[in-house]
């Protein structure tokens, strides 16, 4: 494969428009007014509170990829990326790799399926209904609606794209897993398809591409087959299925640094599917990526001492709280007890204070992470201040 310069393609194609968590469709409206003469646009149907749920069509290719994004409303990195994807693509007279893409590749493109759950954050949709659970019932019109396309268009690829939580770790090492990705099975058996590893070559191709980037923080979802999921539904149906997940990068609760390598992520696979040289990865390497494991706290509180010399660990995780349009990060206390086998994004040893009652502790859990540790230490939100 040809080396890019990722860097400079992201510089150049990120859609200043949409930044941050919150994206709402009045921001996904704003972004699309600068496509509208490159991007075949259509409305498809309406969510349950009666949104519009738009459809894009770009490039003249015969390999044809179906693409959706906020199938869970709070989740919109994938949406970022996919922004900023295609304004790499409006500019193919400037980059050739992106003249190619639109010669080898016909991209149909949901950006938001589920637009109720963007606008109130949620992962539901209006009717408190995982959309990602949805497959088989089809008792939803979003779920309707991204079938329908699906049986019209018979793609080649489906990328179903998402956000993770910032619990997850790749592997056991102590390092986030920025993307994470998977597979899915087509039958309880898991059995190794023909899509199936056609799809496995692609994410071993993209994890190729973006280590140099993220060593070691990619992770690997469990194909454990649950035919009401989406990808796991198409898969079913002969198509190759992948999962793309946006997790945390280090300090980047925006998931701004995410969303380029989210960028990077669907042009190194878009690029090896048009390149159709499947003999080039060894379908194994996907089972080499670790598999996640839900090890991260947002931050850990460590050695609080206690009565008899002990100590406790406090492991706090932030929630999203939208407010006047804005998301505000709150600290909970999660978890508390020896965490000494979990990471936290941020880290606080605390065993130079003095001994606190033990129960007092654990009053605190499930409680906002807002309390005093000593006549010198307060937390607030989770971080100290003394």
């Amino acid at each position: 494969m040809i080396q890019h310069d990722y860097k400079s393609y992201f510089k150049a194609s990120k859609t200043e428009q949409l930044f941050g968590k919150y994206l709402p469709p009045n921001h996904i409206d704003r972004a699309e007014k600068s496509l509208q003469d490159f991007l075949e646009i259509k409305i498809l149907g309406t969510s349950v509170l009666g949104k519009p749920i738009k459809y894009y069509k770009l490039g003249t290719g015969s390999i044809q990829i179906l693409a959706w994004s906020q199938m869970h409303g709070n989740e919109s990195t994938p949406t970022k990326a996919v922004f900023d994807l295609i304004q790499f693509f409006k500019q193919a007279d400037q980059f050739k790799l992106a003249d190619f893409l639109l010669k080898s590749i016909t991209f149909h493109i949901i950006p938001m399926l589920n637009p109720d759950g963007a606008e109130s954050y949620t992962r539901v949709n209006a009717n408190q209904v995982d959309l990602n659970r949805d497959a088989q019932a089809l008792s939803q019109p979003e779920s309707r609606i991204l079938q329908s396309l699906y049986k019209q268009i018979r793609p080649d690829f489906c990328f179903n794209l998402h956000d993770q939580r910032t619990i997850f770790s790749a592997g056991e090492n102590p390092k986030p897993a920025t993307l994470s990705f998977l597979t899915p099975a087509s039958d309880p058996d898991r059995k190794l398809t023909r899509e199936r590893i056609k799809s496995m070559c692609v994410i071993a191709h993209i994890n190729q591409t973006l280590q140099p980037f993220l060593p070691g923080q990619i992770g690997r979802y469990s194909d454990a087959f649950n035919l009401n999921c989406t990808g796991d539904t198409f898969q079913s149906m002969g198509t190759p299925t992948l999962l793309f997940e946006a997790g945390h990068f280090q300090g980047d609760y925006t998931r701004e640094e995410t969303r380029f390598f989210m960028f990077c992520a669907l042009l190194s696979a878009v690029e090896f599917i048009a390149m159709n040289q499947w003999e080039k990865v060894e379908y194994k390497e996907y089972l080499e990526i670790p598999e996640n494991q839900q090890l991260f706290y947002d931050i850990i509180l460590r050695n609080i001492p206690i009565e008899d010399h002990q100590f406790l660990d406090i492991g706090i995780l932030y929630k999203e709280i939208l407010k006047d349009n804005e998301l505000n990060l709150t600290a909970y206390v999660e978890k508390i007890g020896d965490l000494s086998g979990f990471f936290g994004h941020q880290v606080f040893d605390l065993k130079h204070l003095h001994p606190n009652k033990s129960a007092f502790l654990k009053d605190l859990l499930g409680k906002p992470a807002t309390f005093n540790l000593s006549k010198s230490v307060k937390i607030t939100n989770g971080l100290i201040f003394s």
